[in-house]
């Protein structure tokens, strides 16, 4: 999948051949916040995205409040207890808290199915 980066922010890139335009939204912010884009050209659509989170950031910043920001870094996995027990084993067996094992775990994970 194609992204668009600005400021932190990471927004799709999308095609609509119906309406013969690119178009796009920034992902991994909360549901309450919504930033859409969209072009004609590729050019066109990095336009409207910079313009769209420049608009946002000062929006929030004309209405005293800060800016949702994409991934914090914080996310809830639910796992079944067996597995829960099992994670926990192998890292405490790697010297490990769970945290940096799983935090690990999927680092490796997500570099081998993005080819890092």
């Amino acid at each position: 999948m194609q992204t668009l980066n600005y400021k932190g922010y990471v927004g799709s890139i999308e095609v609509s051949e119906a309406d013969n335009c690119l178009y796009g939204e920034v992902i991994g912010l909360p549901k309450s916040v919504k930033i859409t884009y969209e072009g004609e050209t590729v050019k066109e659509l990095k336009a409207d995205f910079i313009r769209s989170v420049d608009d946002y950031m000062a929006e929030c910043e004309a209405n005293g409040i800060e800016p949702k920001r994409t991934y914090n870094g914080a996310f809830n996995v639910r796992v079944a207890p067996a597995l829960h027990a099992q994670l926990d084993l192998l890292a405490h067996k790697n010297g490990l808290t769970l945290n940096k094992y799983v935090s690990t775990a999927l680092a490796r994970t997500a570099a081998e199915a993005l080819q890092f």
